[in-house]
Formats: structure tokens, sequence, C-alpha cells
């Protein structure tokens, strides 16, 4: 009796949702001990009208949970199986058949995400990624699934070589001919869209001197206008979007749509993580569903509304990395709000944001001396070499920094005050937080094909001074 009893109420309180406008959906992450039953967090989900769903797996309990529900569901093909479904087309039928076929129609799955944030993978399957979403779209038309389920990729803002000015955004050239030219070809021709993660918590963190709180916050802001385009921003999220489309437009894919499978904005931060607290991510999320589900595009897609999934359900206390890792949940694991916003147009009618600016922790902006721009003395980032990349990337992201990349190298040259240490990592470490900081700091300044990466704290080699800003 009690599994029927289960089933049949589900299917009272599970109703089909749609929206006018955009779409606000949640991603369910797992890396936890203290998250309730599966079938809770689907009442949950229904009870505050959230109308998708996005996991990082295909666990059996959990799709069976949202049977009969009506939630749509994107599920993801982990990448540790990449290299299978790319070199075994059988393999991508069968775990299409076990994970797919097996809960549709009644679990209402309606795109795969084949892998996540595949190009920063340290185990290299960015290779494995093109014919591994092409098997298993394969899959689903042999199953006659693939005109109602997509096939995507979801993909970090660090994909991009530039994304400052938006106008400017492109990708990263050494992934466009192998990587996203196929990929854009593929999902033009299945009718299916870019997953793009985009986070203006991380680059508000990392120029908090620079970038007004209120405009990360997409709160009411005087609007900075893209020297490129002349279109006015009013928030960092829309300028991320733009970002994106303008790449895809600089390699003529304009009819692409764009949905954006993970967002959000921590609720706790260690000290140095600057923005993060649970005032700031009501805002920001507050904002942001009120932004989607109202309607209208980006300014250089004003008809494009957008379907937007909050990172993340749960806080999960089982993941590694800074205290913000654990801290994105909307909800404690006890089903309480962290901090109350609504997912709905009808919850929009009472929300009200503080509309006031407020960091955690003691960061503050000093007030600018004689005109200037004032700087704060936390928030800053520096580029890096990376040691374990290998001489050979080294050396190319030298050569380019140096070269066409415009980098001020005249310090590291021999007699100069940065020569020594006289070291490949030193030597491009200057090289590269040169231009990172020439270019303004934006995602995917500091990667150089894997050879570098953002620090917090001042590079230190020998006596040379590293510059944090031009």
């Amino acid at each position: 009796m009690e599994p029927y009893f289960l089933s049949s109420f589900l299917l009272l309180v599970c109703i089909f949702t749609s929206a006018d406008a955009g779409s606000i959906g949640v991603n369910y992450g797992r890396i936890a001990n203290n998250l309730p039953a599966a079938v809770k967090v689907v009442q949950l989900v229904k009870f505050q009208g959230l109308e998708r769903i996005k996991v990082y797996d295909t666990d059996p309990v959990v799709l069976k949970a949202l049977s009969g529900c009506g939630i749509k569901v994107t599920v993801d093909l982990p990448n540790e199986l990449l290299y299978s479904a790319a070199k075994n087309p059988s393999f991508a039928r069968t775990w299409v058949q076990k994970n797919v076929v097996a809960y549709h129609p009644s679990t209402q799955i309606e795109a795969i995400a084949v892998g996540n944030e595949v190009f920063v993978d340290p185990h290299n399957t960015t290779k494995f990624l093109i014919p591994a979403m092409r098997n298993i779209h394969q899959a689903l038309v042999k199953f006659n699934l693939h005109s109602s389920i997509k096939v995507s990729s979801p993909v970090a803002l660090s994909a991009l070589q530039s994304s400052y000015p938006s106008s400017a955004g492109s990708f990263r050239p050494e992934l466009i001919e192998p990587v996203f030219k196929p990929m854009l070809d593929f999902l033009r021709q299945t009718g299916s869209y870019v997953m793009v993660n985009a986070y203006p918590f991380f680059a508000y963190e990392s120029n908090s001197d620079v970038i007004s709180l209120d405009y990360a916050l997409l709160r009411e802001n005087p609007g900075v206008v893209d020297s490129g385009n002349g279109l006015r921003y009013f928030s960092l999220f829309d300028a991320q979007i733009d970002a994106v489309f303008a790449a895809m437009s600089a390699l003529k894919y304009d009819d692409i749509k764009i949905v954006v499978t993970e967002t959000g904005w921590p609720s706790k931060g260690d000290e140095n993580e600057i923005g993060s607290g649970v005032e700031n991510a009501a805002a920001y999320n507050g904002n942001l569903v009120r932004r989607i589900l109202t309607g209208g595009g980006t300014p250089l897609r004003p008809k494009a509304d957008l379907t937007v999934y909050l990172f993340a359900l749960f806080n999960e206390n089982e993941k590694d990395g800074p205290t913000s890792e654990r801290n994105y949940g909307l909800f404690y694991p006890d089903e309480q709000k962290v901090y109350d916003i609504p997912f709905t147009v009808e919850g929009l009618k009472s929300y009200k944001d503080s509309n006031r600016s407020s960091d955690t922790g003691s960061h503050q902006v000093a007030a600018p001396v004689n005109g200037g721009v004032s700087k704060s003395t936390t928030g800053k980032t520096w580029c890096v070499a990376n040691p374990d990349a290998g001489k050979q990337k080294l050396q190319a992201g030298l050569d380019f920094a140096c070269g066409e990349g415009g980098a001020d190298c005249r310090p590291i040259q021999p007699g100069a005050t940065c020569y020594d240490p006289n070291t490949l990592v030193a030597h491009s470490s200057f090289a590269f937080n040169s231009y990172y900081q020439k270019q303004g700091r934006g995602m995917g300044d500091c990667y150089f094909g894997g050879a570098a990466y953002v620090v917090t704290q001042e590079p230190k080699f020998g006596q040379c001074e590293f510059p944090t800003g031009y």
C-alpha cells in the first residue's frame, strides 16, 4: 500500500506549469550526507512552484521520485563516462536505454547534459565531448526520442577568451575549430541549445574594486555602456550572457538559443570571498528570478527569454573547496529556506529586495582621492603560470603574451628588475599577469591553453613586484 499511496500523492501534488516569459529551474546537487529523501525533495520543488530540475547523474531513486510530476528534468552523463560514450556507440545506446528510456515520458526528461564544464576537467576529456554528444543523440534517434529530448553540454565562462566588453566576447582560439564549431553545428542540426554556467559572483569577488555591487546583484544602478555596441547594461548577468551570444555571433551562429544551466550566489564564504553572504545571495537570486519571470531578453538579444537553473537546491556539506562551495543552497537540508525569495510570478507580487548594497565581512572601498578611481585593498587577483603545464605550453603562452598579446615583458629581459629568478615559470607568470591585467582581468584572460590560473595572493618571485592594473 505505501508505494501506491506515495505515487498517488505525488500525482495529486504534481501539475504541469508553464510560463509566458522565461522559466526558473533548480540544480539538485547531492554531495552531502544529510539531505531529505528524493520523494520529499520532489514535493518541496513542486510546492515552491519550480518548473524544472537538473540533476548531475541518473540516480534511479531520484528519477522514479520525479515520475508523474510534470517537472521537466535535465539529466547528466558524467565526465568520467565521456570516453566510453564517444568510443562505443553501443555503450551510448545502452546508457540511454537504461537511464532515459526506462523513465521517460513518465519522468519528463527534456534534455541530456553530456558532461559538465568539460573544458576545465583536469582529466582532459574535451576531445571525447563531440563524439559522445553525437552517439547519445543517435541513441535517442534509435528510440525515437530525439525530437523531445535535447542533447547539449554545460560550458563554463572560462571557455571565453574575452568577455569584456560583452560585444568583444569570443571563444578561446584553441577550442573553436576542434570543439565549438562542431558543437554549434550539432546544436543547430538537432534544434538544441547552448548550456552556459554563469556566476557573476566570481567576477565580482575578483574585481570588487571596479565592479559595482548593485550591478552584480541586479539592483537599480546607472548601468554600464558597452563601448563596442553602445548598449547599456544594468546587470553583470546580462553582460556575461551577451558575451557568449557575441562569441557565437562571431562564428555566425546567431540562431542558437542559450539556457543558463547554473547560476547562483553563496550565502556564506571565507573572509577573502568578498560579497558572499545571506543578504547578497537573497538579492542576487531574488532579483534574477524577477528579471527572468517578467520577460525580456538581454540587451543584445531582447527577444531571447531565458530558462535559468539556480544553483543549488540545498547546501551540500561534503563539497570540497572554500566555504562558499558548501553554501550555495536555497534550502537547508531540513527544507527550511536559507533566505526568503519567490520562484513564481505570483510570489513576485509580494517580493521586495532590500535595495541597498551591503558587502559582508570587513571589505570597504575607500572614497576616490583627487578624482582618481578608488582601489580596495582586498579583492585583487593575479594570473600566474601553472608549473605542471609543461615547458611547451608555458613557452607557447609566454611567446603569445610577449608578442601579439601585448604584455609588458620589458621587466623580464636580461638585467631588468624581474629577470631573476631566470626560470620559465617565473617569466611566464610575469608575462601572463601583465596580459591578464591589461585585458581587465576578464573571464578567460588567464588561461593560455591551460598553462595559467588566477590567484588571490600576490605572487612572489625574488624581488619582482607584479602589477594589479594598468
